[in-house]
């Protein structure tokens, strides 16, 4: 998709969230993203693009391998969520390449939860949207507990 497209496709999706919260249609409402991940991904770099995209701002921290599994473990990412990059949002993490959409409905939903999950990097998932090919994948809502419960379905 091209870059224009994309936001408008994203703005498509957002701003009926923002409606429902209650804001305005500036970007400037969404909450900071902050994103810790290796300087050398790929597809980490693309997720934040398509973040930045829906309308959030991002701050992104290049970190070693080793930090990044270490602030996983802090921030309470068990190993079958993870991915390849961490990001917090208010008071959730988000792990993967989880859709700004999703965290638009997370935020306006306000869930007793830890966050979002997409394990491993799944085809068709923002940022790692590469030609044609998809996977099916689900979003995880994931409790303070560990829990977790569908949050989204993305089919093939």
């Amino acid at each position: 998709m091209r870059p224009l497209l994309a936001r408008r496709a994203a703005a498509a999706v957002v701003l009926p969230f923002l409606l429902v919260l209650g804001r305005g249609a500036g970007a400037d409402e969404l909450p900071l993203v902050q994103v810790t991940k290796t300087a050398t991904c790929g597809c980490c770099t693309l997720w934040v693009e398509h973040i930045e995209d829906a309308g959030f701002s991002v701050a992104v921290r290049d970190v070693s391998q080793e930090a990044l599994a270490d602030f996983k473990r802090r921030v309470g990412i068990a190993a079958r969520h993870r991915s390849c990059h961490t990001a917090r949002v208010g008071d959730y993490v988000i792990e993967g390449h989880v859709a700004a959409r999703e965290i638009v409905r997370l935020l306006a939903e306000r869930p007793d939860a830890l966050g979002l999950v997409v394990p491993g990097m799944p085809l068709g998932s923002p940022g790692m949207d590469f030609g044609e090919r998809r996977q099916r994948y689900a979003t995880w809502l994931v409790t303070r507990d560990g829990d977790e419960q569908v949050f989204a379905l993305h089919e093939e």
